[in-house]
């Protein structure tokens, strides 16, 4: 089967400083785990153009797909273009056809320069186009460059979406009573019979209903509903609150 390794870039000051929330990286990682594609890495770094060029020249180089996230608006800190440039060794050039939908948005008034900005693309770069939205996206070599506000990046990876789709992740999941070190043998054991299971065990404090939730996940369906059933029957009796997948 067939396995894709991600990575995600977020840029900004304003994340390290507490100021805004990063929900884009855990937007991306659900949605690029259901489409089956292995997030590697997250890393989120200020807007430095040194730390963009190198960051993402390391992700271009590790992962299969790289995708950023802010640093492409018309202000004087937005310079993921210009870094992302620089990690790849080319110029930072406009592009007619972003320039051409900027004078239409502005509908007749001349573009400063802040404007024009928002025109500008790495060298070599191509222009990905979504019916639905106003302005494609910036894609360079394996590099997808999205925005910061979370409505739109949203917008523009279900627009690209089906493109990474490769093998799904299988999942099913327990709720359990019982304490996490109860039944840490019983997932143990289940793992020496499926090593390849992927098999996460999430304390909850505080919750009436469970203890702990297992996850129990693979690119093949039946393994993975193999591995569930054994687990089962391991399982103390009345441990198994409810089961999900």
């Amino acid at each position: 089967m067939h396995e894709l390794g991600a990575g995600i870039v977020v840029i900004g000051n304003e994340i390290l400083s507490g100021k805004t929330v990063d929900s884009n990286s855990a937007f991306l990682a659900r949605e690029l785990r259901q489409l089956g594609v292995t997030l590697k890495r997250i890393a989120v770094i200020p807007d430095d153009l040194d730390d963009i060029a190198t960051t993402v020249r390391e992700f271009h180089q590790k992962f299969d797909l790289v995708f950023t996230s802010g640093g492409v608006g018309p202000t004087h800190d937005d310079i993921t273009i210009e870094g992302i440039s620089r990690g790849l060794g080319c110029r930072v050039v406009r592009h007619p056809l972003l320039e051409k939908k900027i004078h239409e948005y502005l509908n007749g008034k001349t573009p400063n320069s802040a404007h024009l900005k928002m025109a500008e693309i790495p060298e070599g770069a191509e222009l990905l186009i979504h019916d639905e939205l106003r302005f494609p996206t910036i894609k360079i070599e394996n590099i997808y460059i999205l925005p910061g506000i979370p409505e739109i990046l949203q917008q523009k990876f279900h627009a690209l979406k089906e493109r990474f789709a490769v093998d799904p992740y299988f999942l099913k999941i327990i709720y359990s009573n019982e304490v996490e070190s109860a039944i840490a043998s019983y997932l143990n054991e289940t793992l020496e019979v499926y090593p390849d299971l992927m098999l996460g065990s999430y304390p909850k404090i505080g919750n009436s209903e469970y203890r702990v939730k297992l996850t129990l996940e693979s690119k093949n369906k039946d393994y993975v509903e193999r591995a569930f059933a054994h687990l089962l029957q391991l399982l103390p009796t009345g441990c198994v609150v409810k089961t999900e997948g």
